[in-house]
């Protein structure tokens, strides 16, 4: 796990779906966050990172920890807009909030994706119970992997997250 201490930055999201309202890191301070970055034409989100997101959202109290979905649109604009989303999530069943990543004006690439310097999707961020991001990984994540670093998070109190 990487031994990174960075506060991580808030979302910026044009719209959440599966939430009555808008979510905050702010707000989920003291709980572990899974951020599972992904765009519905990815394979590999499809494939993995949505199917893992999903197996650790129904593997974790969400008082010790909450999954999130951050749609990151840096492709195919046009194809993916919130209206396809809400489509692709009802047939993927993905039961966690998903939000959609905000437009930067005069870029492809969304103020999310850019703040957290994501390469790509999937990605995952794992973010610890100060709001430090403890896992910002590219691609395919090894399931097990995951659930070692998640385990060593949870099992932390708030203060204690040096050296995990």
């Amino acid at each position: 796990m990487d031994d990174n201490t960075e506060t991580a930055p808030e979302l910026q999201i044009s719209e959440w779906i599966n939430a009555d309202q808008p979510v905050t890191l702010k707000d989920l301070r003291g709980r572990i966050v899974v951020l599972h970055a992904f765009q519905m034409l990815c394979p590999g989100c499809v494939q993995h990172g949505i199917p893992q997101a999903k197996k650790i959202h129904g593997a974790f109290d969400r008082k010790d920890l909450v999954v999130l979905g951050l749609h990151t649109v840096f492709e195919h604009h046009s194809v993916m807009g919130p209206d396809a989303l809400k489509v692709f999530m009802h047939e993927y069943r993905i039961p966690f909030p998903v939000g959609v990543d905000a437009a930067h004006v005069g870029s492809d690439i969304p103020l999310t994706m850019q703040a957290y310097g994501l390469r790509g999707t999937p990605s995952l961020i794992v973010i610890d119970r100060s709001g430090c991001i403890r896992l910002n990984h590219f691609g395919q994540v090894d399931d097990l992997f995951v659930g070692a670093v998640l385990g060593q998070l949870i099992a932390q109190p708030v203060g204690t997250m040096t050296g995990v």
